[in-house]
């Protein structure tokens, strides 16, 4: 019987599916959203949800336990001192699937896999940065082009043009 065995196997061994999800999760732990095939995602999910849940643990047996699946040092640290107090409060559902639609060379449907608490973040900082260095440089170099045209005389550099195009034909 086929009982409480629901492990999607991604056509891989179980020592490359071990890898290929500790390496997902080491990924969204570094980059806080990864983008990934729908399949891996839900796959990696799981895995990620139980690696914060370590995190939020806190204590050296659940450190141990992370670094023994991750095999990172430095992205189980990060994990333990930036992302597990961020989602200190709540009590499950760390993470998110966006779907993205088909990928073009193969048609795999896509996925973004992100942690819940610091995906606002990432699509609120950058385009209000954006958006607040674009008017600013737009006001200070049109600035200076208005002083020199009421400064100096106009330049007729339209009229040369001209009068090359009138000879070339």
């Amino acid at each position: 019987m086929r009982h409480r065995k629901k492990t999607v196997k991604l056509g891989r061994s179980q020592a490359h599916r071990d890898s290929l999800l500790a390496n997902q999760v080491c990924s969204l732990i570094e980059h806080r959203r990864i983008k990934t095939t729908l399949a891996k995602a839900k796959a990696t999910k799981p895995l990620a949800e139980r690696m914060l849940t370590l995190g939020k643990k806190g204590d050296l047996h659940a450190r141990r336990i992370a670094i023994s699946y991750l095999k990172h040092k430095d992205i189980v640290k990060k994990l333990f001192t930036e992302i597990a107090p961020a989602a200190a409060d709540r009590k499950g559902g760390y993470t998110r699937i966006t779907k993205l639609g088909a990928r073009q060379s193969d048609s795999a449907p896509m996925a973004y896999l992100e942690w819940v608490d610091f995906a606002p973040e990432l699509k609120s900082a950058e385009p209000a940065t954006e958006k607040a260095e674009k008017p600013a440089k737009a006001k200070k170099a049109a600035a200076p082009k208005a002083e020199k045209a009421e400064g100096e005389a106009p330049k007729k550099k339209a009229a040369p043009k001209k009068a090359k195009e009138e000879k070339g034909e």
